[in-house]
């Protein structure tokens, strides 16, 4: 990769540093990714002081834009915007650019409105917006957002990214409510949580791959290609996050170690344990989530330890890259559905 297309800005941009095991994916598309990172700010304008000032702290407040970076990297994979010529932005650049910038703020407007309903006080290492402004203008900022990116969905004229989007938008909300209604719920079943990781985080990543192969315009196989590996990859990206929640580092996560469990959330490593652990493991969890009990985190850790939730969960997300790493296979062979691929492998490093 030539120097010139090497990441160099800061990790609170949401690009990599030339550190980053991601730097060299992130560099096939350095245009079009500064692109979105120029747009964003633009895009948040408004007559509200509060609105920009809100939606200025959440956006910078760092994370990897995979979800924008899939985007363009699926479509790039399609053949979209990959004659750039004279060096000036294309129509199909721009439009590829703003699709990706709604993405990001579907995800930034879910991440509000989750840290208000996780009453979270820390993500990505930072405080959030509902610890600092409090919750009702969080949530109205989140409408903002989800506003905003509707906007920009017009603007694209294309029914079939619209209507990707605006079903992965409402089924999202879905998730959020059956999350909630599940807190604290110590018979929820492995099926019924991996509906709630589908809804919540893994929808959105298949709509991000499935939208740029419609936008794109390329043919069924392809989209369904892309569509299934949106969908998985998301899926184990949850289970990732599982896993590391009960393995993980605070200063890594940007978050506590074990805040799911504070907030009375069941997953896949407390449910197996519960399901399949000896009595005394599985009455640590069940009575440490019902409770929402973090001063027994330790004894919690050593039962998932115990009872190997923690490697079930971990053989499950690696199931579920394995299957999005097959539906890359029918892609055309590209440096695009290359670095895609190599984004399954960055996922499951962070098991390691």
């Amino acid at each position: 990769m030539p120097e010139s297309a090497k990441p160099t800005t800061s990790p609170s941009s949401g690009e990599p540093t030339l550190k980053s095991p991601l730097a060299s994916v992130y560099g096939l598309v350095t245009a079009e990714f500064e692109a979105v990172n120029q747009l964003i700010p633009r895009l948040l304008t408004s007559d509200v002081h509060l609105v920009e000032e809100i939606g200025k702290h959440i956006v910078e407040s760092g994370g990897k834009r995979l979800r924008p970076l899939i985007v363009l990297l699926a479509g790039r994979a399609c053949g979209y915007a990959s004659s750039p010529g004279s060096g000036a932005e294309t129509d199909e650049q721009g439009r590829l650019v703003r699709l990706a910038t709604v993405i990001e703020f579907l995800h930034t407007a879910t991440l509000l409105h989750d840290d208000v309903v996780d009453h979270s006080a820390r993500r990505r290492g930072k405080a959030t917006a509902n610890a600092i402004w409090g919750n009702a203008p969080s949530v109205l900022v989140g409408d903002f957002l989800y506003s905003r990116a509707f906007e920009l969905m017009v603007q694209l004229g294309n029914l079939d990214v619209l209507q990707i989007l605006s079903s992965a938008t409402n089924q999202i909300a879905e998730g959020e409510v059956l999350q909630l209604s599940n807190i604290g719920n110590v018979d929820l079943s492995e099926e019924d949580y991996r509906a709630v990781i589908r809804a919540k985080t893994a929808l959105l990543f298949e709509a991000s791959a499935h939208s740029a192969a419609c936008l794109a315009k390329t043919n069924e196989e392809t989209r369904d290609a892309l569509h299934r590996f949106g969908l998985r990859f998301g899926m184990a990206y949850q289970l990732v996050d599982d896993v590391l929640d009960y393995t993980g580092d605070a200063a890594v996560l940007g978050k506590n170690v074990g805040d799911d469990l504070a907030e009375g959330k069941a997953t896949l490593p407390l449910i197996f344990t519960m399901r399949e652990g000896k009595s005394t493991d599985a009455d640590v969890v069940r009575n440490a989530l019902r409770n929402r009990d973090t001063d027994r985190l330790a004894d919690v850790v050593a039962a998932v330890e115990h009872s190997g939730g923690v490697d079930y969960t971990r053989a499950a997300a690696r199931s579920e890259l394995a299957r999005a790493h097959d539906a890359l296979g029918y892609l055309p062979d590209s440096e695009y559905s290359a670095a895609l691929t190599a984004l399954t492998d960055y996922a499951a490093n962070r098991l390691k």
